[in-house]
């Protein structure tokens, strides 16, 4: 009998973590937003526990902030919005996950999940987000229509996975979506994200 509820709780246990592994890599379906003018850049878990202590070379990162900038820049002078994203882990099942898998980073409420330093100050609207895919909670959906956006331009990290799920959700919304790779961080290979992005019609520069 205790072998059985011990197994019956070891069961019950595994799925509810399998629960949380899939909510964090899901890819959200959305609305189609049909026509839209507007161009938004959207800065993707910039934050400074990812920022200083992710698994990137301070030459990636040098390289990268300096593309991200230049992108600001030409953002700000074509009046384009800039929306920043935060990861936290906030959702029982993802926080544990965190804990277990990810050294405890971005679980809402610890330090370090504010905008790093070098981009502090930059957004003109920032979201949390409580997964990978920046669309999941609905905020960005909303924010995006008010703004009248329908041209996404995402810079950050990890190229291969919160760009390539925030990516994926806005094409499946009918999003026009262009990443310049060299604004972008990615921990492992990434021939694989860029053939998955390249097939959803994501706009490789």
């Amino acid at each position: 009998m205790i072998g059985y509820l011990l197994g019956a709780t070891g069961l019950g246990l595994a799925l509810w973590l399998g629960d949380g592994v899939g909510r964090i890599g899901a890819v959200s379906s959305g609305r189609p937003i049909g026509q839209r003018s507007g161009a938004a850049l959207v800065l993707i878990d910039l934050q400074t526990v990812f920022w200083n202590n992710g698994p990137y070379s301070g030459a990636a990162r040098e390289e990268a902030q300096s593309a991200i900038l230049g992108e600001v820049t030409a953002a700000k002078a074509a009046g384009h919005p800039i929306i920043a994203l935060r990861q936290e882990w906030s959702i029982l099942s993802t926080r544990c996950l965190a804990r277990l898998t990810m050294r405890g980073q971005a679980i809402a409420g610890t330090p370090g999940t504010e905008i790093a330093e070098p981009f502090a100050g930059i957004a003109d609207h920032i979201l949390v987000k409580p997964v990978q895919d920046g669309f999941q909670s609905g905020e960005l959906d909303r924010l995006l229509a008010r703004l009248e956006v329908g041209q996404v331009r995402l810079v950050g990290l990890d190229l291969n996975y919160c760009v390539l799920k925030t990516a994926l959700a806005a094409r499946k919304r009918g999003y026009e979506v262009s990443i310049p790779l060299r604004a972008t961080l990615a921990a492992g290979p990434t021939d694989g994200t860029r053939k998955r992005l390249a097939s959803q019609s994501v706009v490789l520069q």
